[in-house]
C-alpha cells in the first residue's frame, strides 16, 4: 500500500507522537509499503531534506494538558495540499491526533478528492474537567470538529484511557492499538552508564520536569528511602519549567546523591535505563499510555509507577511492575524500598517486564495497524463498489 502518516506536531522537536510515527513508518516500509510523512516543521530542520518527509507549514507552541505542544498553525494550505494528495494518491492517509491542528483538519476537509481511506489515531488522555485544556478545546469546538470526525473511515486509540477520553465528545467505534517500543534498541544487553555503575543503588526518573510528571513526590520520598537505604542515588533525566525550583530545593537540603542530568541525548537513553535498579514513574495523570514505561520494561528494569488509567494498560500490578496511589510519596517510598530490599523480587519483575514489553514491539504493533488498514479496505471496497488500489505508475520515483 501507499501510506501517508500525518503528524500535527512540529517535526523539528522530539516528542512521543513524532517518535511513534517515525517507528511506524520504518516498520511499514520494511514490509514493502511506500510511506510518506506529512508534518509541520520549523527552524533549520524545516529546510533539511529527509527521505519521504513532506514539511508543510510551520508550528507554534500551545499549552495542552499541562504541557507544551508545538502544533501546526498556518494560513490556508488547501491548494498545495490538494495538489499533493492528488499527486500521491495514497491508499491510506493515517492522521495522528486528527482533530488537534490545522494540518490534519485541512486534509479531512479534502476527503473525497481521491480514493483514499482516512484513519485517525487518538493519543491523548485528560481528566474529566473543563479546566483541562484538552477537555475545554474538544468541548468548545465539538460542533465544528464533529463534522471532521465523521469523515474518518477508521479510528484507533492507543489505550482504553485514550478511548474513554475522546469518547466523551466523539462516541464511536475505536480499535485499540498501543504505542510500540524498539525491542532492539532497549534491551537487557545494553551496558549501564559507567560513571554510575559503582555498586550503589540507582533509582531513575525520566520525563519533562512539569507538574503532571510528579517528580516532587519522588523527591518527598527520598528521606524515607535514604533512612533505610542510604547508599541510594537518584538520577533525574529531563528538563522543563520546574527544573530550577527542584534543583534549588535539592541544593538547600544538601542531597548530593540526587543528580539532575538535564535533557538526555537519545543515544544515551538505553544506557540510562540500564543503569536503573528501579525505574520510577510518579506521574499524576494526563498519560494515555506511558512510553517511558515501555522503554524501561523493554530494558529489563523493575518499575514502580503511579496507578493511573494510562499506566494500567501497560503494567499489571505485581505481575510485571508495581503500581502505587498517585501523589502518595509514602507508598512510592515503600514500593521502592521493597524492591531495593529484595533482589529476587527485583529480578522477577525485571524479567516479567521484558516479557510484557514484547507485546508492544513495533513489529507486532505495525502488524496490527496493517491488519486494520486491510479490514477497512475490504469494508469500504464493498461500500464504494470497487477495489481500492493505487495506480501502478510510480510517483516521485526519486523517493521510491
Amino acid at each position: 500500500m501507499k501510506i501517508g502518516l500525518v503528524s500535527p506536531y512540529d517535526w523539528s522537536y522530539p516528542g512521543g507522537v513524532q517518535d511513534h510515527i517515525a517507528h511506524l513508518a520504518a516498520e511499514l516500509r520494511s514490509r514493502g509499503n511506500t510511506v510518506r510523512i506529512l508534518t509541520p516543521a520549523t527552524g533549520s530542520r524545516a529546510r533539511q531534506v529527509e527521505y519521504g518527509v513532506y514539511k508543510l507549514g510551520w508550528a507554534a507552541p500551545v499549552r495542552v494538558n499541562g504541557s507544551i505542544a508545538r502544533v501546526a498553525v498556518a494560513p490556508d494550505w488547501r491548494g498545495r495540499i490538494r495538489s499533493l494528495l492528488r499527486r500521491e494518491e495514497f491508499d491510506v492517509l493515517h492522521m495522528h491526533e486528527p482533530l488537534a491542528s490545522a494540518l490534519p483538519l485541512t486534509m479531512l476537509h479534502l476527503t473525497g478528492i481521491t480514493n483514499t481511506l482516512y484513519v485517525g489515531t487518538f493519543h491523548a488522555w485528560a481528566r474529566r474537567s473543563l479546566t483541562s485544556t484538552s477537555d475545554w478545546a474538544y468541548y468548545s469546538a465539538k460542533p465544528l470538529l464533529g463534522r471532521y470526525f465523521r469523515r474518518l473511515h477508521g479510528r484507533i486509540a492507543v489505550s482504553p484511557a485514550a478511548v474513554e477520553f475522546v469518547s466523551r465528545f466523539f462516541p464511536g467505534e475505536y480499535r485499540v492499538i498501543p504505542n510500540g517500543v524498539d525491542l532492539g534498541r532497549f534491551s537487557t544487553t545494553v551496558p549501564p552508564l559507567a560513571q554510575y555503575n559503582d555498586g550503589r543503588f540507582n533509582v531513575v526518573f525520566l520525563g519533562r520536569l512539569e507538574q503532571r510528571k510528579g517528580l516532587k513526590y519522588l523527591l518527598r520520598a527520598i528521606p524515607i528511602i535514604r533512612q533505610h537505604y542510604p547508599n541510594t542515588r537518584f538520577l533525574i533525566g529531563g528538563d522543563g519549567p520546574q527544573r530550577v525550583g527542584f534543583q534549588t530545593y535539592v541544593a538547600q537540603t544538601d542531597w548530593r546523591d540526587v543528580v539532575f542530568l538535564g535533557r538526555v541525548p537519545a543515544e544515551q537513553l538505553p544506557s540510562l535505563y540500564a543503569t536503573a535498579d528501579v525505574f520510577c514513574a510518579p506521574n499524576t495523570g494526563g498519560e494515555s499510555q506511558g512510553i517511558v514505561l515501555l522503554e524501561a520494561m523493554a530494558s529489563g528494569r523493575a518499575v514502580v509507577a503511579s496507578d493511573i488509567p494510562g499506566f494500567r494498560s501497560v503494567i499489571r500490578n505485581q505481575r510485571d511492575g508495581l503500581l502505587v496511589a498517585p501523589k502518595s510519596h509514602e507508598q512510592l517510598a515503600w514500593a521502592i524500598c521493597h524492591l531495593l530490599d529484595d533482589e529476587a523480587e527485583r529480578r522477577r519483575l525485571a524479567y516479567a517486564a521484558r516479557e510484557r514489553a514484547k507485546d508492544f514491539g513495533w513489529e507486532h504493533i505495525a502488524g496490527q495497524v496493517l491488519d486494520y488498514y486491510r479490514e477497512l479496505r475490504a469494508e469500504y471496497a464493498t461500500t464504494w463498489g470497487r477495489q481500492l488500489a493505487r495506480p501502478t505508475a510510480a510517483v516521485l520515483p526519486i523517493l521510491e
